[in-house]
């Protein structure tokens, strides 16, 4: 790790080529660049689910800590190549006047002719296409299950301000979910009459799943609390009896359906690292997400 005081964009470029020459690998292979925006108590966990997503996608890992707004501009960086990373990857601190323009530090910093995603990890800006850095992403990955107050209103502003390239860790976390509901009426094509989502009250991912369930069924959909662990039980009403999942434990649910044999299923609940890693293999607009979302606009809120 190379620690850089006051120093610049152009000083950050050069410690990355330095670091690759030492390690005698002047082209990485790397594939995107990733901007995490992150608080500084969030620094560490975040900079680490990062590192062990780079493995899949290596890339140019660019943490953006956001500090105090009054006085000199100031930049800080660490910069590390290797050390478990499949890539390069810096930790800016930006302090006084640059705080207002943090795209001044990042953009000669993007690797050219590649993607860039920008991710943060707790609290997020109102609008992450207009944000200084959002705008410099094709996507834009939010996650409102950590942000520090208010989780369900953070999801609904989310889908207020939607634009192509905007995702978040709440709709990823949803995934095996969909996947099992969806293959379920593959194999027993029923016509559905109802849907229930039990769940944590504070679960924005049961709320998109809600919406996707109405949404692709256009049937009522009802939202029931639960203790949790998330999302505990997921129910599929038919005239021949119910589809449901059930998962108690955040591990392994038990799935039902009618004239059938009750099965476990193995859906646990997926580590940060693995959510992000699922959302860096995409590049594209995720039309399924953007349905999901206009539809979560038109539904009370829970």
């Amino acid at each position: 790790m190379i620690e850089l005081t006051d120093t610049n964009a152009a000083a950050i470029a050069a410690q990355f080529v330095r670091g690759r020459m030492r390690a005698g690998s002047p082209a990485m292979g790397m594939v995107m660049t990733l901007i995490v925006v992150v608080a500084e108590e969030d620094a560490e966990t975040s900079m680490a689910a990062a590192r062990e997503a780079s493995h899949e996608h290596p890339a140019r890992v660019l943490g953006v800590i956001l500090g105090d707004g009054r006085g000199a501009a100031e930049v800080n960086a660490q910069v590390v190549v290797g050390q478990g990373w499949a890539g390069e990857t810096a930790l800016i601190r930006l302090k006084g006047e640059v705080v207002k323009y943090p795209e001044s530090v990042v953009l000669p910093l993007l690797l050219p002719d590649s993607p860039v995603v920008a991710w943060w990890p707790a609290d997020h800006p109102a609008d992450p296409a207009t944000d200084p850095l959002g705008r410099l992403a094709g996507r834009r990955i939010t996650d409102a299950a950590f942000v520090s107050r208010g989780k369900i209103k953070a999801m609904r502003e989310q889908c207020e301000v939607y634009s192509p390239g905007n995702t978040d860790l709440a709709w990823t976390r949803i995934t095996p979910w969909r996947a099992l509901l969806a293959a379920a009426l593959d194999q027993q094509p029923l016509a559905v009459q109802r849907v229930r989502v039990i769940a944590e009250r504070i679960s924005p991912s049961a709320d998109l799943l809600l919406a996707w369930l109405h949404d692709r069924l256009r049937v009522p959909a009802e939202r029931r609390n639960s203790k949790g662990p998330g999302i505990t039980e997921v129910v599929m009403e038919t005239g021949e009896g119910d589809i449901s999942v059930s998962r108690a434990d955040g591990k392994l649910a038990v799935f039902s359906s009618p004239g059938r044999p009750d099965r476990p299923v193995a859906l646990k609940r997926r580590d940060l690292p693995e959510l992000l890693a699922e959302e860096l293999r995409w590049s594209d607009e995720d039309d399924v997400y953007a349905h999901t979302v206009k539809r979560l606009l038109t539904m009370d809120p829970a």
